[in-house]
């Protein structure tokens, strides 16, 4: 645990636990840095609506519309095997030296200590963008231009449904039945179980691969 964790939890000992898991404390100790660590949840879809329609709009000038439902499907999956594998892979591991600890705490480490903070909820654009672009490259590298381009707006459709699925299960009561039933797997992946249920948007591969929580009968 970092110092400025140690202060931030010290102050913080006396709040009601609802204030608490929202009171995250600032990453860096230059308030102008620290903002890049913060977002609000409306930017991700005025950055990301915009690059789906133009990568949509790219793909479908070369190949005809049903093949670039296909492959915008296959990038689709192909995020919510990076959503698993990313959280359960980079988002928790935990190394032991305190650099690489300090790291995993400001990936992900707040999240799991103040998961109510709206505004570290999503991933802010100077993670999301350069990741992103890692992709683009890759798929314009293995694959035809409009194909890449299919499968950009499809992966990117599946980020921005991952996105807004985390907000929404933190922020909001889920009337629907598969509503509910990914809130209550997130929320025990956070206070019951955080070595399960990796997956947000796309619990199946928890099933796949292993991870998926107990039911409430095998608890």
């Amino acid at each position: 645990m970092t110092d400025a964790q140690t202060v931030v939890q010290s102050d913080s000992s006396e709040l009601p636990r609802q204030e608490l898991l929202k009171a995250s404390p600032p990453m860096f100790g230059t308030p102008w840095l620290d903002r890049f660590t913060r977002v609000h949840v409306a930017v991700v879809p005025v950055i990301f609506i915009p690059v789906i329609v133009a990568f949509s709009i790219l793909g479908l000038r070369e190949i005809v519309l049903w093949q670039g439902v296909i492959w915008a499907i296959v990038g689709y999956g192909v995020w919510t095997l990076t959503e698993y594998w990313l959280h359960r892979v980079v988002f928790h591991f935990e190394p032991d030296h305190p650099l690489g600890a300090r790291l995993h705490w400001m990936i992900h480490g707040v999240h799991h200590d103040h998961p109510n903070d709206p505004m570290r909820l999503v991933m802010p654009p100077s993670a999301s963008i350069p990741l992103g672009l890692i992709f683009i490259f890759a798929f314009q590298l293995l694959l035809p231009f409009s194909q890449a381009c299919m499968l950009s707006a499809g992966f990117f459709i599946g980020y921005l449904t991952y996105d807004m699925t985390h907000y929404y299960l933190h922020h909001r009561r889920p009337t629907t039945a598969v509503g509910r039933k990914l809130r209550e797997l997130h929320m025990r992946h956070h206070f019951q179980d955080h070595e399960h249920g990796f997956g947000v948007s796309a619990p199946y591969w928890d099933k796949v691969f292993g991870t998926a929580q107990k039911s409430r009968r095998e608890d």
